[in-house]
């Protein structure tokens, strides 16, 4: 059984979401490809490739922003 491009957006989408509004360094990191050391630079460089919030002594990331930096928030073609 083979997938569409559509379905697998959603697919993506629907993970993304199940992480709620904010979601932690690592795992945008992680949803990014980006190795923990990098991140944590990037995040202290303020050069990671999405807005990061520092809350206390740890970062958040808006799940938004992840949606919409790997352009997840248009509609699919198709």
């Amino acid at each position: 059984m083979t997938t569409s491009p559509a379905s697998s957006v959603l697919a993506v989408r629907q993970q993304l979401w199940s992480l709620g509004v904010t979601t932690d360094l690592m795992t945008a990191a992680r949803v990014l490809g980006i190795g923990r050391t990098t991140a944590y630079r990037l995040a202290r460089e303020g050069t990671f490739p999405v807005p990061v919030k520092r809350v206390g002594r740890n970062y958040r990331v808006v799940v938004a922003r992840l949606e919409e930096f790997l352009e997840l928030d248009e509609e699919p073609r198709g």
